[in-house]
């Protein structure tokens, strides 16, 4: 459990960097791509942030993809004809698919790929362009930033893991290849997009073609984009468990092209990826070593154990603050993303999504 999260980043600090010719002014076109279900109550956000983005860029293309929205997402999107395109899908299909019928519509250099209820900053085409100067990038993930959910300690260490993610990436980036983007923003170049099925995870499968491709995969601060944290316990679960199996359901598509990859982007992704989708079983195992031998030594102290446990397990699930539900929400993500490996194993996965309400 501890080393992704402490020895794998001393790891990286120790690994020489990779330079990056960065140069603004190029001619590279761009097409921003998003896929949205029931965003009703986010999506009038959405298109001001892509008319402030227009007018920056007025060559933009904007392509949407509504997965069978049951609230106004397609009605508000489709009025906007003068920003964007909007395909509806007629019924629940996915992102994945979703994202595949944009990209075969798409005519910019630049592929960038983005949800429905982030936001990207003005200028942010800007800086990101400049980076696809060097012929060697291949991809490029931006810097999220999390807005909001200070009074919930779900959306307080969602907010602290995503900040270790992203030093993890920044590492990652300094010294070759990021191991995978994020779905809020992030972008490719249009001619290396994959070929994948709906079932997988298409973000990790749509960046992890830059290095599949023999170019880089980096990490940029100065590309940003606003998000906000999911605030529920149970939503964050949820969703913990269905990127989880969709991760390693893509894991095992993606193997053939993992086990070609240089050895440093091996060691990364197994430190970044594989380790951590293990880290609640390494969790129960402790605590079953921990309780045999405290019933080798004395039932008096393994039944003590199982009281103090019981009481943590209760007062974490009730507690909303303090360091007892910090440690539950740890917990609750190491186990979370067990489960949802173990689905995937039993070849089950998720090709839709719900946005959370908690928002």
């Amino acid at each position: 459990m501890v080393y992704p999260y402490a020895i794998y980043p001393l790891i990286l600090r120790r690994l020489p960097s990779r330079a990056i010719l960065r140069e603004e002014g190029n001619n590279l076109s761009a097409t921003l791509v998003f896929c949205a279900y029931n965003e009703a109550q986010v999506i009038g956000e959405k298109i001001a942030n892509i008319e402030k983005l227009k007018e920056r860029h007025p060559d933009l293309e904007v392509l949407a993809f509504d997965d069978g929205s049951s609230d106004s997402t397609f009605e508000q999107l489709d009025a906007r004809k003068d920003l964007l395109t909007v395909v509806r899908g007629g019924g629940r299909n996915g992102k994945a698919h979703g994202m595949k019928r944009l990209a075969a519509m798409a005519t910019g250099d630049i592929m960038i790929f983005t949800d429905a209820n982030v936001l990207l900053k003005e200028d942010a085409i800007d800086r990101l362009m400049a980076w696809y100067a060097d012929p060697d990038v291949g991809g490029i993930c931006g810097s999220l930033h999390y807005l909001g959910g200070t009074d919930s300690t779900t959306a307080n260490v969602g907010s602290l893991y995503w900040r270790l993610e992203e030093y993890l990436k920044k590492e990652e980036s300094r010294t070759g290849n990021v191991m995978g983007g994020d779905g809020s923003i992030f972008s490719l170049r249009r001619a290396l997009y994959p070929s994948f099925p709906d079932t997988v995870l298409d973000d990790l499968t749509v960046s992890m073609a830059a290095v599949f491709s023999g170019k880089r995969l980096i990490k940029v601060e100065d590309v940003i984009a606003y998000e906000r944290l999911v605030a529920l316990r149970s939503e964050e679960y949820a969703r913990k468990v269905r990127i989880a199996a969709r991760a390693y359901h893509t894991h095992l598509f993606l193997s053939p092209q993992l086990k070609k990859m240089r050895r440093l982007d091996m060691f990364k992704y197994a430190s970044r990826k594989m380790v951590r989708w293990f880290g609640g079983f390494f969790l129960l195992l402790g605590v079953a070593i921990a309780a045999v031998l405290a019933a080798m030594i004395s039932w008096y102290l393994f039944l003590a154990g199982v009281v103090v446990l019981g009481a943590f397990v209760v007062l974490g699930l009730k507690a909303q603050h303090g360091p007892v539900a910090s440690l539950m929400e740890i917990i609750l993500a190491l186990l979370a993303t067990l489960q949802g490996v173990f689905r995937a194993m039993r070849g089950k996965t998720f090709a839709v999504w719900n946005p959370a309400k908690s928002r």
